[in-house]
């Protein structure tokens, strides 16, 4: 699947810069897209080396939170609520454990250090499996929670526009909590649907009452809030809860005599090593989507899906951040480049660029993740988990759309 998205980049810009020079007469087109190669590789080192440091400092206090016990109770309270979810998980069993960790991962942002965590969970699943190449309702709820991209705490995304040089990278805190929780709620409902699990069950309203009722009243709020105020309070919130999330690793690993340096360096270190495998394929995708960009392809491509939205009588300036809502389904790191890519173009605190670091923030590459973990597992059937995940992407990208028309519109 990458292998032909990349290849069909390259080759859709070649026909673009052709057709530019045969029939437009721009001789320089081939200049410009060679100097766009090598300056997104460049600019792939760039980035990479603020990932370094993310995901290092990130997966460092992560560590101090599992070593202080942080993520076994986070899985003993979601363990009642996990119970009825997934009935056929036994209580105590390590994929609960896993799972909770993997959510946690996901939470803070840390993508790429979720996935091989989500990969254990999903083989001590497999292990509850009756059916070895048929995924479980387990699997499937499992898949699908992941593929909506529960993101609490976006940090790569903070990550790429300070790279970028936006003045307050947290910007986009609210605005993708709210439409990360909109893709999650789709993707719990559609699975929950298909599975015909028992949302009114007592125990599952406890969970998701409280939490219904704690979004809905803070959305109240936000709606008596002006489009200053709601950008100056997800600024505000973004930053508070980043220092006070490292703050509560840090005490509870004290009191809990945890050797919180110790434990932070040995997080770090695999941090480190989740990292330094990225670059191949940051550059890779950076200059595929630089090439298509200097070929003209993706603005022609653009204007032509503007006319049609025009055409509609709506506004347009979202236009420009769908490139990473299509390519996020199959490849993260093309839907980054092409973040990157739109922050560089239209500007880090541009309208197209915040819709799209929103999207970003708030979905997940569906396919990929079909593959990679039902793959892992040698699941051939994956029954009704496609549908859902991407009905979750797809609600997880409209409401990143419409959310960024009240808080930036």
């Amino acid at each position: 699947m990458l292998n032909g998205l990349w290849l069909g980049f390259f080759i859709v810009a070649a026909v673009s810069a052709l057709a530019q020079w045969l029939i437009g007469g721009n001789a320089g087109i081939f200049a410009a897209m060679v100097e766009s190669i090598f300056a997104m590789a460049k600019l792939s080192v760039e980035v990479m080396v603020l990932l370094f440091g993310t995901l290092t400092l990130w997966l460092g206090f992560l560590r101090i939170a599992e070593k202080a016990g942080i993520v076994d109770w986070l899985a003993k309270a979601l363990g009642p609520l996990f119970l009825r979810l997934m009935p056929e998980v036994p209580a105590g069993h390590p994929a609960i454990g896993l799972i909770t960790l993997n959510f946690a991962a996901n939470g803070l942002g840390l993508d790429n250090a979720a996935t091989p965590i989500g990969l254990k969970a999903m083989r001590a699943l497999q292990d509850l499996n009756p059916s070895p190449t048929i995924a479980s309702n387990a699997q499937i709820l499992f898949l699908v929670l992941n593929a909506s991209s529960l993101t609490l705490l976006p940090v790569t995304i903070f990550m790429y526009r300070a790279q970028q040089g936006a003045p307050d990278p947290t910007l986009v805190f609210l605005p993708i909590l709210l439409a990360t929780s909109a893709s999650t709620l789709a993707g719990l409902l559609s699975v929950a649907f298909m599975q015909r699990l028992r949302l009114w069950d007592p125990v599952v309203l406890a969970y998701l009452i409280p939490g219904a009722l704690v979004l809905g009243g803070f959305m109240a709020l936000l709606a008596t809030l002006s489009a200053t105020a709601l950008a100056g309070l997800s600024s505000i919130l973004g930053n508070l809860t980043l220092f006070g999330l490292i703050m509560m690793f840090l005490v509870v690993g004290a009191l809990r005599k945890v050797k919180v340096y110790e434990a932070f360096i040995e997080g770090a270190k695999e941090g480190f090593d989740v990292a330094k495998t990225l670059l191949p394929y940051l550059v890779a995708m950076l200059c595929a989507v630089g090439v298509l960009r200097a070929s003209g392809a993706l603005d022609f491509g653009l204007d032509g899906i503007r006319h049609l939205v025009q055409w509609a009588g709506w506004d347009t300036r979202f236009v420009d951040a769908l490139p990473t809502a299509m390519v996020k389904p199959f490849s993260g790191s093309a839907a980054r480049a092409m973040l990157i890519e739109t922050m560089k173009t239209s500007g880090v605190d541009s309208f197209p660029a915040l819709v799209a670091a929103t999207i970003q923030g708030s979905t997940e590459t569906t396919f990929y993740v079909l593959a990679v973990y039902f793959g892992a597992v040698g699941i051939q059937r994956a029954r009704h988990a496609v549908g859902c995940a991407l009905l979750a992407e797809f609600s997880g990208v409209v409401a990143a759309i419409g959310v960024c028309y009240w808080f930036f519109g």
